[in-house]
């Protein structure tokens, strides 16, 4: 069980369970029985290791079809006596079948075994032993079975007090890092646990060795480890086993010993170890989720206005450690390419069952990134402004953060903020996914919160409009986008626009969308027919000849500079459809 930084591959993840591995003994301990004091082994030193849980006696000639793994199989030959060019393939035959050893008695059926079959045997490391002719297979299996089971019951009780001993810590108050201490002390070895992202929830042991675990846990569940991490644990023995709970992979617990200590009957420990694991684990979460959605709860009433004075907002936000009696800005974060109620892209020809499992697919991806999106903000918020306020709502991750007076834009630690969360948020998804920002003006009381909100969330619409997906975009930076966005009644934008550009205002005919882009292209260039026609790759004839008709359509635009202004604004409503 030992693995070193030159080992072709990861060990294989043991499912956490309470109970469920069958320990038995060494082919080397079965020896050691007093019954078989004559016995030699002959063969396959190298597989004195391997585990015996069973016992079988081969006496007919189609013993292999009933052979299991982790047995012992006792033979006189006495089904090969007539067939000794069948000797050379049975050690490969039971070795493929998981057989822990073969014990022979030789003299009365077979004389000798032949050459190839010993070279086989120590080529596979496949102990055969030479059984002496005195002793009885019945006094064999009497003997090893009681070994077997008074190991499997001392195992089993050990295990039992180590739940009990788990399970009392976490019922007198104790978390994750008792947990974790006692099953350290235990096994005498280092142990730690890690999330699904790779974070040390609780260690014990030595720095090195917990970053070591950190670092094998990252290469043997992505292939990649850690920045900065070593790629394995460099000797000694190691086991790990995945925390799980409800069908939810929680992270991992990991042991680690120097000095090659860890033995196969300890994983049921740590197995223990892993479901009290877990249980601390649902319970934080829980916890942390009831905590989440209070503090959302209020943050949302405060944004929506109806929190109270600003007396008694500052006061409750103190108590949740927010500090909103200082100059603030809202900052919102939300998710691009989110799908909306009602969006039919890819339906067609799809079934009823398989339009319903795609979204319910869609919506656990989203349900994820959403969560993601939660965690980086708030680490990052943290780390920056320990008096911020961050919440996540359904859709987006709203952060109250202290401003700069002398600093408008947010240009500082906003920006700064914006810049981390966006690396750790890809960092923590394996899908690529982008998330657009807007940030409001900076307001001095809870009272101006709603207001700022509102600033945040047209800024961040407006500006994915504009900028397109992971858009950054500040209130004060919008410009006539800013002015538009305070409409409050989208309808008389709509009525603006139909009335001013007419037949261009819709997009249903491609030839009107061709000449509306015309349009646009033209008052950006201050009606400079050569710069236009250069842009648009048309002949000068051909844009005088469309200026002509788009006159006749809206007016003469070209001498109206009213006109012109009111075209500039229609196509700029017509450029934030959707918001």
């Amino acid at each position: 069980m030992s693995y070193t930084t030159a080992d072709p591959g990861p060990p294989a993840l043991r499912l956490a369970s309470t109970g469920t591995l069958t320990y038995g003994l060494s082919v080397g301990e079965v020896l050691g029985v007093s019954t078989l004091n004559g016995a030699r082994l002959i063969a396959g030193r190298a597989g004195l290791e391997r585990i015996v849980q069973r016992l079988n006696v081969m006496e007919v000639p189609d013993i292999l079809s009933w052979v299991k793994p982790n047995e012992l199989l006792l033979t006189t030959g006495y089904p090969l006596r007539n067939t000794p060019q069948s000797l050379d393939n049975l050690v490969a035959d039971l070795d493929e079948r998981g057989l822990a050893a073969l014990a022979i008695k030789l003299g009365r059926y077979l004389e000798s075994l032949p050459p190839e079959m010993i070279e086989q045997a120590d080529r596979r490391g496949f102990p055969l032993i030479l059984l002496p002719n005195d002793v009885g297979f019945d006094d064999i299996l009497n003997q090893v079975l009681t070994d077997i089971l008074n190991r499997q019951a001392a195992v089993l009780a050990r295990t039992e007090e180590v739940h009990r001993a788990l399970v009392q810590i976490v019922l007198c108050g104790g978390g994750l890092q008792e947990v974790v201490n006692e099953v350290a002390s235990l096994l005498d070895v280092a142990v730690v646990v890690l999330d699904a992202d790779q974070r040390v929830l609780a260690g014990a042991g030595p720095e090195e060795h917990i970053q070591a675990m950190r670092a094998f846990n990252a290469v043997a569940t992505h292939g990649v480890p850690p920045q900065g991490g070593n790629p394995a644990l460099s000797g000694g023995d190691h086991m790990m086993v995945p925390v799980v709970a409800g069908g939810f992979d929680h992270g991992r617990i990991l042991a680690y010993s120097v000095n090659g200590t860890l033995r196969e009957t300890d994983l049921g420990i740590l197995e223990r170890a892993a479901t009290v694991a877990a249980l601390v684990v649902t319970k934080q979460q829980a916890v942390a989720a009831v905590e989440s959605k209070y503090r959302a709860d209020f943050l949302r009433d405060i944004l929506a206005g109806r929190a109270g004075d600003d007396d008694r907002v500052v006061a409750h936000c103190a108590g949740f450690g927010w500090d909103l009696d200082r100059p603030v800005m809202v900052v919102v974060a939300e998710l691009d390419g989110r799908a909306r109620p009602g969006d039919a892209e890819g339906r067609a020809g799809r079934p009823a069952e398989a339009e319903t499992s795609v979204a319910r697919g869609r919506g656990a991806d989203e349900r994820l990134a959403q969560e993601r999106l939660a965690a980086a903000w708030t680490a990052v918020v943290r780390r920056h402004d320990r008096g911020a306020a961050v919440a996540s709502f359904a859709h987006e991750v709203v952060a109250v953060v202290g401003a700069d007076a002398d600093d408008a834009l947010a240009t500082g630690p906003v920006q700064t903020m914006l810049k981390e969360a966006s690396a750790l948020f890809a960092e923590h998804l394996s899908v690529r996914r982008t998330f657009s920002t807007g940030i409001s003006r900076t307001v001095g009381s809870p009272a101006a919160l709603p207001e700022a909100y509102e600033q945040a969330v047209k800024a961040v619409r407006v500006g994915r409009q504009l900028h397109g997906s992971g858009a950054r975009a500040h209130f004060d930076q919008l410009g006539v986008y800013r002015l538009l966005s305070l409409v409050s009644d989208p309808e008389e934008l709509h009525a603006f626009v139909r009335e001013t550009l007419g037949e261009l205002a819709g997009d249903e005919e491609p030839e009107l969308v061709d000449l509306r882009r015309t349009l646009q292209v033209l008052l950006e260039t201050n009606l400079n027919v050569a710069e236009t026609a250069r842009r648009l790759h048309f002949h000068y004839n051909t844009l005088r000849y469309r200026i002509g008709k788009l006159e006749r359509m809206l007016g003469p635009f070209t001498e109206d500079a009213h006109l012109r202004l009111n075209l500039t604004l229609a196509l700029h409503v017509l450029r934030m459809r959707g918001i």
